[in-house]
């Protein structure tokens, strides 16, 4: 029993801070729950987030509240095309002592913060891309011969315009592949724009208060991973990851017409992982089949790539995870068969 009152505590207060976390970031944004709860929940399960919207959607205010909610290094770069790898993983220097002697030391860059916003990230060449994605991968980067470890926890939150494409860097497939979820922003209702105006043309926004640190961040991740999952709602999520590829023999007719290659099981960890944050933000114990329907748009919709039919007729990935959540909902879910080649 003392156990189960253990739980239910920390459960308790993981919701309890992971409200006052969205209430603080609420004084710089308006609306935006969506993107919020995604950024917030990324963070949280331990992994990267890319953030989509055309200009003046607030993703920029949105990281910079972030950074000031949490006590944790956070650095913003802006991604350019003259941006190169040593900019942003930093160099060696020559160093000379006061006997006059040289020596080569390493000068850290900005990567070297916990929360980093890469700023128009399909705006850098893809040589500087390369070396984010190295720290993406494996929470360290490479200079020379010698390898650097990254300050624990290291999170990477992009940000890119979908309207921008002349002097932009497509993220290749793998790069993608490694952000947990990817959250778009959506064009604020009339009455969220009028609150936006009063923050912003009549009064000063009131500050932001700095509300979390390492050592609690790193906690309440533990206390997700901990949550369990219902054994229904585990096989949901196999489930429609294998269903997004079109070699998978349910798959929806909107998979097989459209997509050209489905999720990788990342898209599975990131389904569990995201419903793992959203059960224990609602200090509930048990990971259902809802929380996993609610992880999939987030947490699928980059992972699929668009044959020419798909991206000819602009097909919306939302509307394909749609499809994909529909099926699962509709049959039994059991162990699916593998895909055949496509």
């Amino acid at each position: 029993m003392s156990t189960l009152s253990s739980i239910e505590q920390q459960l308790e207060g993981f919701r309890k801070d992971f409200e006052t976390l969205k209430r603080e970031i609420g004084k710089a944004i308006v609306g935006q729950d969506a993107v919020i709860d995604g950024v917030l929940t990324a963070i949280i399960a331990g992994g990267h987030v890319l953030v989509e919207g055309p200009p003046g959607y607030g993703k920029t205010a949105l990281c910079r509240a972030l950074g000031d909610t949490v006590q944790l290094g956070f650095q913003r770069i802006q991604f350019t095309p003259d941006l190169m790898p040593a900019d942003l993983i930093g160099t060696y220097v020559v160093m000379e002592n006061q006997q006059g002697r040289r020596t080569f030391e390493f000068q850290q860059g900005p990567i070297f913060n916990n929360i980093i916003m890469a700023d128009q990230i399909n705006r850098g060449m893809p040589k500087t891309q390369s070396a984010l994605l190295e720290a993406m991968e494996g929470d360290q980067i490479t200079v020379s011969r010698e390898s650097f470890e990254l300050p624990k926890p290291f999170v990477v939150i992009a940000t890119q315009n979908p309207l921008e494409m002349e002097g932009t860097f497509p993220l290749p497939e793998p790069q993608i592949d490694r952000f947990l979820y990817k959250v778009v922003a959506v064009t604020p209702t009339p009455e969220e724009m009028l609150e936006i105006l009063e923050r912003t043309t009549e009064f000063e926004l009131p500050p932001v208060a700095s509300v979390l640190n390492d050592r609690r961040l790193i906690e309440m991740r533990d206390i997700a991973r901990r949550v369990p999952v219902d054994g229904s709602a585990r096989m949901a999520a196999v489930t429609m990851v294998a269903a997004t590829s079109p070699g998978y023999d349910k798959a929806p007719a909107e998979i097989k017409r459209y997509v050209q290659y489905g999720s990788s099981p990342r898209g599975a960890q990131a389904l569990i992982l995201g419903a793992k944050v959203l059960a224990a933000s609602q200090a509930r114990n048990l990971v259902t089949l809802d929380d996993i329907k609610t992880a999939a748009r987030p947490a699928l919709r980059h992972r699929l790539i668009l044959n020419f039919e798909g991206q000819a007729e602009a097909v919306s990935p939302d509307t394909l995870v749609d499809a994909v959540v529909q099926s699962v909902s509709s049959t039994k879910s059991k162990a699916p068969a593998p895909p055949t080649e496509a």
